[in-house]
């Protein structure tokens, strides 16, 4: 009987960015380039999680980016 391949779980931050004409632009930092866009926050989300399966597929275990330090992100208020 074959063994059957356990799927590993990965977790990144990815960055939304309303864009002024409409939907959402987003990127993963961990990985370089993985940038993705959806008129819906949950088109681009689900874009952006098969970006970063396609960005991570072709790469062996060994080069798979890791995200190191927790990305926080945070409003910040400045006054003038």
């Amino acid at each position: 009987m074959a063994k059957k391949k356990l799927a590993k779980v990965l977790k990144y931050t990815a960055i939304f960015e309303p864009e002024k004409t409409g939907g959402y632009s987003v990127e993963i930092p961990a990985l370089p380039g993985c940038i993705s866009q959806g008129e819906t926050f949950e088109e681009a989300l689900t874009n952006i999680k098969e970006a970063a399966e396609l960005y991570l597929e072709d790469m062996r275990e060994s080069e798979i980016p890791k995200e190191e330090k927790p990305i926080v992100v945070s409003p910040v208020e400045v006054t003038l």
